[in-house]
C-alpha cells in the first residue's frame, strides 16, 4: 500500500503467488468433491460443496498460522510471511462461502452449476424461524458437551475472522496504532480454537467414524510443535545475553562477523539490539520493527535504510528512523570500534534519536 493507503499494482511475485494460492484452492475443491462422489456416489452434492469450502478454509488456517514459527525457524519462508494477508482473506471467504453460498453471475446470467446454499440455509431453512434465529435456538443443549450447538463455535470464529479481513489494509493498522491491531489479529488463535471444537462436536454429532477427529488432532499436534520449537529457539537466543561493563558498554564481537549491510543481533540486558555494518560503518538499534514486531536484523540494508524482511518497512540505520514521509521510529544506540572489536552501549536513545556511527579504521 502507499502513503495515501491507495492500493497500488501487484508485481510479478504477488501474482505469482495469488495464482498459485487461488490455483492450490480450486484444485483441492475439485478433487474434495470429485473424491467424495467417487467414494460414495449417492452423496448429497450441495453438502459435499458445503463440506469442500469448509474444509479448504480449514486447511488453509493451518497453513497460515504455520507461517510464523516457520519464518522464525529458516528465511527461505519469508516470502509466505509476505504474503500471508492475502492468504487470510482468501480463508475468510472460503469460510463464509461454506456459511452462506455461493452464485456467480455473468452479466446477470447465473451460472446453475456452481450455485449452491450454504450450511447456514442448508440447515436452518426448513423450519419456522429465520436461518440467523434457528441458528440460535434449534439446538439448545448448551449444558451438554457433546451435544454442544457447534455451529454456534462457526459463527463466533467467521465474525474475528471478519474483522481481521476488514482490518487487513495498512490503513487500519496505522489508525488503530500496532499494539491493538496487534491484539485484534492475535484473536486468530481463539478462532481456531473455536473451529476445533465446531469442528469436532460437528463430527461426533454427524459422523461416528473417528477419522476427522484425528484429523483435527493431528493439525493441533503439528501446530503446537511448531510454535514449541520456535519459541523454544528464541528463549535459547535471549538465554545468551551480554552484560555491560562499567562503562556501560558491551563486547559484541568483532566486524569480521558481520557481512557487509548485514547485521548481528544480540541481546543486551534483556533487549535484542541489531548491529549492522555499512560501507565502512557500524550502527545499533533495536531489533524491532514498529510494524509488526519484525526482525530488523534479519533484514539488510538496502537503498541506505535498514529494511524489514517481513514487510519492507525501513529505517535509517544512523537515527532509527523512517524516510519521509513514514513516521516509524526505533530506539537507537552508541557504538564503538576498538581495534577489530565493536563495542555497544547498552542504554538505548530514545527512538529516532540520530548517532553518529562508529567507523571502521
Amino acid at each position: 500500500m502507499s502513503v495515501g493507503y491507495k492500493a497500488i499494482q501487484w508485481n510479478r511475485q504477488k501474482i505469482i503467488y495469488d495464482i498459485i494460492l487461488l490455483t492450490t484452492v480450486g484444485l483441492y475443491i475439485y478433487g474434495f468433491m470429485a473424491i467424495s462422489q467417487a467414494i460414495s456416489g449417492d452423496l448429497e452434492i450441495r453438502g459435499v460443496r458445503i463440506r469442500a469450502y469448509g474444509s479448504a478454509a480449514f486447511l488453509l488456517l493451518h497453513v497460515i498460522l504455520s507461517i510464523g514459527p516457520l519464518s522464525r525457524l529458516s528465511p527461505k519462508f519469508y516470502p509466505l510471511l509476505f504474503n500471508r494477508r492475502h492468504m487470510g482473506v482468501t480463508m475468510f471467504f472460503l469460510a463464509l462461502i461454506h456459511v452462506v453460498g455461493f452464485e456467480p453471475k455473468i452479466a446477470n446470467w447465473s451460472l446453475p452449476f456452481w450455485n449452491f446454499v450454504g450450511a447456514l440455509t442448508w440447515y436452518h431453512d426448513y423450519g419456522n424461524l429465520d436461518p440467523l434465529v434457528s441458528l440460535f435456538v434449534g439446538n439448545s443443549h448448551y449444558g451438554s458437551f457433546i451435544l454442544f450447538p457447534f455451529e454456534i463455535l462457526g459463527a463466533i470464529a467467521l465474525v474475528i475472522f471478519f474483522l481481521m479481513a476488514a482490518t487487513s489494509h495498512d490503513f487500519w493498522l496505522a489508525n488503530l496504532t500496532a499494539p491493538v491491531w496487534k491484539a485484534l489479529h492475535m484473536g486468530v488463535y481463539l478462532a481456531y480454537g473455536l473451529l476445533v471444537g465446531h469442528v469436532v462436536l460437528g463430527a461426533l454429532q454427524t459422523n461416528k467414524h473417528p477419522f476427522l477427529s484425528i484429523t483435527v488432532l493431528v493439525g493441533m499436534v503439528w501446530l503446537l510443535t511448531l510454535h514449541l520449537i520456535a519459541g523454544y529457539r528464541e528463549f535459547q537466543k535471549d538465554k545468551q545475553t551480554f552484560n555491560p561493563t562499567a562503562d556501560g558498554f558491551v563486547d559484541i564481537g568483532t566486524v569480521q562477523e558481520i557481512p557487509e549491510y548485514r547485521a548481528k543481533v544480540v541481546t543486551i540486558s534483556g533487549e535484542r539490539v541489531a548491529v549492522f555494518k555499512y560501507d565502512g560503518k557500524i550502527s545499533a538499534v533495536s531489533n524491532v520493527c514498529q510494524h509488526q514486531n519484525g526482525p530488523l536484523g534479519e533484514g539488510k540494508i538496502l537503498d541506505g535504510c535498514i529494511t524489514c524482511p517481513w514487510h519492507g518497512y525501513q529505517y535509517f540505520p544512523d537515527s532509527g528512523a523512517s524516510p519521509p514521509p513514514f513516521h516509524e521510529q526505533v530506539p537507537t544506540f552508541d557504538v564503538k570500534v576498538v581495534g577489530d572489536r565493536i563495542f555497544v552501549r547498552a542504554i538505548p536513545h530514545p527512538a529516532g534519536t540520530p548517532v553518529d556511527p562508529a567507523v571502521i579504521s
